[in-house]
């Protein structure tokens, strides 16, 4: 069976899918064979490219499954009641993981929002589905002012239930970084008490897909197959 990694964030619009096709790229230029799994799609039509069809475009051989899509941008419980449509629970999201590690060695399931956005009126999450798998927890952050706080908070929430949170990673490190930012490279790990691993350049969604993947190495920690070295990017941005 292959690995299964939980993508999370610590809210909406912070570069989960951008950091998860950074993940599959690195992980299929070492040779590995990729799949990602995105359980509930959310704001997009029927007809639109979705975020696992985004990772594909960017990271390459990859295998795509998505297993409910609703139209209206919103918490995906409240986004299928709203439709009228049936919800997807944390033992669909398990089952197809899973399926997927069968015959990958490395298996991406990315989540929709933070870690406790609701799939159902049950107020089932990620983390349920975290945790039928036993699968480690890689969490996206901001990098500016006011992530300290909900990068905290999901962590304790991980350790709360139990789940192996793998690390930080930031989502998308802005061009010309302030003080919170450049501060924060050193306070993301502590308030989270885990490592930092990486940091996605901001816009890097937007280069062409064969620069993305020579690259995406270099924006992830070896234990995410790169090279990049937390310590020697914070000396970097301080100088």
């Amino acid at each position: 069976m292959g690995t299964v990694i939980v993508v999370t964030g610590t809210g909406t619009e912070i570069g989960k899918t951008v950091v998860t096709a950074a993940v599959a790229a690195t992980a299929v230029a070492l040779g590995r064979t990729v799949a990602v799994l995105k359980p509930a799609q959310t704001g997009v039509a029927a007809h639109e490219a979705g975020d696992v069809a985004e990772v594909a475009r960017l990271a390459g051989e990859v295998t795509t499954a998505e297993l409910a899509r609703y139209p209206e941008p919103l918490a995906p419980g409240t986004a299928a009641r709203r439709a009228g449509l049936p919800t997807v629970d944390p033992e669909q999201i398990a089952d197809a993981a899973r399926k997927l590690a069968i015959d990958h060695d490395l298996v991406l399931v990315e989540g929709a929002g933070g870690l406790l956005v609701r799939f159902d009126d049950r107020g089932t999450t990620l983390a349920h589905a975290a945790e039928l798998l036993g699968a480690g927890v890689l969490l996206v952050a901001a990098a500016g002012l006011g992530t300290l706080n909900t990068t905290e908070l999901t962590a304790r929430e991980l350790r709360h239930r139990g789940l192996d949170c793998l690390g930080v990673v930031v989502g998308s490190w802005p061009r010309e970084p302030d003080l919170a930012a450049r501060c924060n490279l050193a306070d993301l790990p502590r308030v989270a008490d885990v490592p930092l691993l990486g940091a996605v350049p901001q816009g890097a969604g937007a280069l062409p897909p064969a620069d993305f993947r020579r690259s995406a190495a270099g924006w992830l920690a070896p234990a995410l197959g790169g090279y990049w070295d937390a310590n020697a990017f914070r000396a970097r941005v301080e100088a």
